[in-house]
């Protein structure tokens, strides 16, 4: 097998070198069923310095290629890397994820024991994701419940053939916004028959920096837009399981807003408590405390995008 490793970015500077570093020094087994791997970095329109950072750096990274594109969201950034790519496996991550180097050897080997237990090649491996705020050794982070994932295909960390994303159609360009690209293409390869083996060997540590306050208004867009492209999806696959994942049922709409008290509960009323929390050392906790008010921006987002509010 020779693997693609496709990472599409947008302003992650800092934490893709880690990201790239740690890809750079993969140990293979040898023998083994790998022939190769190649980097395929696809930037999304930086603004940071990046593409003029992996120029400089070039002799660092001999397995990294790049390409770049004004910024038009991860779907279509991932769908160059597919075009581009050389290999028959492609995996996909993130540029703020941080691998061990025995990642690539893990994802090939759960690949391998998935054929020979199912006699087939219908299948992809989806790796760890372990939450990290820890900049400076995020491998360090323990897995923790909340790191768990219910998603059958989500693109943090995930090795599948080449083939099955050509016969769903790759990533619909639809998603130029945050959110559902991928679970968009899950519903599409769930109809290939296509099996999910977990492969928690393959981990990747996902840095994200520590949550304050000036966080919120980023935070507020990405509920907004991840509700512009929930209809998106619902468009796409009217049912009710989508409804349920993008929180477009009368359900969501009653629990988010009796919570966050009709959203009396917000960013303004609520930021002396999350300070506290964060001054106190919980601003983990302080983030959950917020998706209180987040996700009922997420829900009112969701409907007035269904109602055809705000759309030109």
């Amino acid at each position: 097998m020779f693997f693609s490793i496709i990472i599409p970015t947008y302003n992650r500077r800092p934490i893709l070198e880690k990201c790239l570093r740690a890809l750079e020094g993969q140990k293979l087994r040898a023998p083994s069923q790998i022939s190769g791997y190649e980097v395929i970095v696809i930037d999304d329109g930086s603004t940071d310095g990046t593409l003029e950072w992996l120029a400089e750096n070039r002799p660092d990274f001999p397995h990294v290629q790049w390409l770049e594109q004004a910024h038009q969201g991860p779907a279509t950034a991932r769908n160059r890397g597919i075009e581009a790519a050389q290999g028959e496996m492609i995996i996909f991550i993130d540029s703020d994820l941080v691998v061990t180097e025995n990642f690539i050897q893990a994802h090939a080997d759960g690949l391998k024991e998935g054929e020979e237990r199912f006699k087939s090649d219908r299948l992809f491996t989806y790796g760890h994701v372990i939450n990290t705020c820890n900049f400076e050794n995020p491998t360090a982070e323990p897995y923790k419940i909340t790191d768990f994932s219910a998603a059958y295909f989500a693109t943090g960390n995930v090795a599948i053939a080449r083939k099955w994303l050509e016969q769903a159609g790759g990533f619909d360009p639809s998603f130029s916004l945050y959110g559902w690209e991928d679970l968009e293409l899950g519903v599409r390869l769930k109809k290939l028959d296509l099996k999910l083996i977990k492969c928690p060997q393959a981990a990747g540590y996902h840095w994200h920096p520590s949550f304050t306050l000036d966080d919120l208004p980023r935070a507020i867009n990405r509920e907004i837009e991840r509700g512009k492209m929930g209809v998106v999806f619902y468009k796409k696959h009217p049912t009710l399981e989508v409804r349920m994942m993008i929180q477009m049922t009368v359900l969501h709409r009653l629990l988010w807003g009796t919570l966050s008290l009709g959203g009396w509960l917000n960013e303004k009323t609520m930021a002396g408590f999350l300070q506290w929390l964060i001054d106190q050392g919980k601003s983990q906790f302080a983030l959950e405390v917020a998706r209180i008010f987040l996700n009922w921006y997420n829900v009112k987002a969701v409907y007035a995008a269904a109602n055809g509010e705000g759309q030109e």
